[in-house]
């Protein structure tokens, strides 16, 4: 039963995933006032999800609820204007993302410092050989390198390239270009670390998406 839920609940991901990114590409290639609503509903969505999660789970919850719930009625107060400028929202949730995991990848590389990958391989691994330790430094230094390639390239599509163009990028090329990468360092991995236990891809993956705060 354990098996059939776990399968039921990818499943749903999967859909509100996919149900999100062609709502996302609908309401900025679409036109008319009601299809602007829409969108600027749909562009919120995933940032007061994420700013309510923040504020419930802050140290000081009560205050940060207040501060949410005062945002909710700023946003509220200026949906008329926002409503007329949600692709910009859009845009910057989808570049801001990929600069923001850029930049965290990147601060890990500091002297003195775990870098991120080396981080997530001794969650998966435990304590690292030199040739392992080297290779993640090197590993988080070419996520830096994607995410940061991702948020140029969303910008620079966003600026140039019809609307069309840049929501097929961010909403339908994004996460199997991500997926391509874990796919491609696993394989890359294989190759330069022959003689290492290689842990699967979803390990990976499983120990990126439980170290949010990291």
């Amino acid at each position: 039963m354990s098996v059939v839920l776990q399968f039921g609940r990818w499943l749903l991901i999967i859909g509100l995933v996919l149900g999100y990114a062609f709502l996302a590409h609908y309401t900025n290639t679409a036109t008319g006032p009601k299809t602007a609503g829409l969108g600027l509903l749909v562009a919120l969505t995933p940032i007061m999800l994420v700013a309510l999660s923040m504020a419930w789970h802050a140290r000081r919850r009560a205050a940060m609820l207040a501060l949410f719930c005062l945002a909710c009625v700023g946003l509220f107060a200026a949906w008329g204007s926002l409503r007329q400028h949600f692709g910009l929202i859009y845009w910057l949730e989808h570049a801001g993302s990929q600069l923001i995991l850029a930049l965290a990848f990147a601060r890990t590389l500091r002297a003195g410092r775990e870098p991120m990958c080396s981080y997530f391989a001794r969650m998966v691994h435990g304590a690292l050989v030199p040739a392992m330790e080297h290779y993640t430094r090197q590993l988080t230094a070419a996520w830096v390198v994607f995410f940061g390639t991702m948020a140029a390239v969303s910008t620079l599509l966003f600026v140039v390239a019809p609307i069309q163009a840049w929501s097929l990028f961010a909403n339908f090329f994004t996460g199997p270009l991500i997926c391509t990468m874990f796919v491609a360092e696993y394989a890359v991995r294989r190759r330069l670390l022959p003689n290492i236990d290689h842990a699967h891809i979803l390990d990976g993956i499983k120990a990126f998406w439980k170290q949010p705060a990291r």
